[in-house]
């Protein structure tokens, strides 16, 4: 019996690694425990309900306006004690905030392999996005498996001189969590009059706390008092850098629809529902061109360039003259959006979990008598 710890933070986090945990739990061969960080509270408990995942053990570690250092401080301790007592046979976890940087160093440091869902993403410079390209590359830097979504991504490992043989082009679990929970057939509580055009928008990256969050939800607050036909969704992330600028740019126009964050159900029906998505979120990225979903990415730079590349996703940063600019010309001109909204996914195939285990059993010599699967080829899930 292989013993797997899944260790899971944040919302995004739980999206991601509920298929894989779903996935583990079937087999016969695991023994899974999740191990809970609760780096998000509220936003990460009803994530996993929506999967029917249950955390074994909760750390807690969610504080008021914490600071990166007084998190991973937190995360350093509670994990370092998990990992002792319970000496799993590997560590899976997913993307790269502060809970999956700790969560490969802490396994390192005990000697016990860790694996990283979603490898090898990157940008480049690692103060932007900040601090995620750091967390990525360092997890990348001491990980025993690479689960690398992407050709591109597997490409990055391999150029930083990662051991071919540790890396796994899997696709995005992402994908396997939005065909499941698109299942499930959630309806959007938001009532629109006919013929409104709706804009789903997620904005909570740190980089753009202060000026850049603020010219950006200016330009959205003018594109909506300019057109009278279209309605702007913002679940408002509980980041009180986010709520500031929503109270001050958004808040009390009757075509601003401001929510708490949705449910993974209800917002995979927000993202069905919507016109376009304005974001700096990533994982929305690989999401919505999988509903043909324009999305226009508020940020300099992107770790998933692969939609870019196919014309389903432009970075427009938070300049507020692209951004009025680039929602006009997809709700005016036909042929500009039916480019971004073909419904191409370069992401993923829905069997990214299972490609996954099928690694873990590999890595440990485990023969499980279950079917093959090939690598994740991205050229043919875009086509399909």
């Amino acid at each position: 019996m292989i013993h797997v710890l899944a260790v899971v933070g944040t919302r995004p986090e739980a999206i991601k690694m509920a298929p894989l945990i779903r996935e583990l739990k079937q087999q016969s061969w695991v023994k899974c425990t999740v191990a809970l960080t609760a780096q998000h509270r509220d936003l990460l408990d009803r994530a996993l309900a929506a999967f029917d995942v249950k955390g074994d053990i909760d750390l807690d570690l969610m504080r008021p306006n914490q600071s990166l250092g007084e998190i991973t401080g937190r995360a350093f301790a509670g994990l370092d004690s998990v990992l002792r007592d319970m000496k799993p046979d590997i560590v899976l976890a997913q993307g790269d905030t502060t809970t999956v940087m700790v969560t490969a160093l802490t396994s390192f440091y005990q000697n016990i392999p860790f694996g990283h869902v979603e490898a090898g993403l990157r940008t480049g410079d690692l103060r932007n996005p900040f601090p995620e390209e750091m967390n990525r590359v360092f997890a990348g830097k001491v990980a025993a498996l690479h689960f690398a979504p992407t050709a591109q991504s597997a490409g990055a490992l391999l150029s930083e001189g990662i051991d071919p043989a540790t890396v796994h082009l899997t696709g995005n679990t992402v994908i396997d969590a939005l065909l499941h929970m698109r299942k499930e057939a959630a309806a959007l509580k938001l009532e629109l009059p006919e013929g409104a055009r709706l804009v789903l928008m997620t904005s909570h990256r740190r980089e753009n706390f202060g000026a850049p969050m603020s010219e950006a939800f200016g330009a959205v607050r003018q594109l909506v008092e300019d057109r009278e036909d279209l309605h702007v969704l913002f679940p408002v992330h509980p980041n009180p850098n986010v709520k500031e600028q929503v109270d001050r740019h958004l808040r009390g126009h009757p075509r601003i629809h401001l929510s708490d964050p949705l449910d993974y159900e209800e917002f995979t029906a927000a993202m069905d529902r919507a016109d376009l998505i304005l974001t700096d979120s990533g994982g929305v990225q690989e999401e919505a061109p999988a509903l043909g979903k324009p999305v226009l990415v508020m940020r300099r730079e992107t770790e998933r360039p692969e939609a870019v590349e196919f014309g389903v996703v432009k970075l427009i940063g938070t300049d507020a003259n692209a951004i009025r600019d680039w929602v006009g010309r997809l709700l005016d001109n036909p042929d500009d959006y039916a480019g971004m909204s073909r419904g191409v996914s370069p992401y993923g195939d829905g069997l990214a979990a299972r490609r996954i285990v099928q690694a873990v059993a590999d890595h440990f010599g485990v023969e499980t008598g279950q079917d093959r699967l090939d690598s994740f080829d991205p050229e043919r899930a875009a086509r399909a």
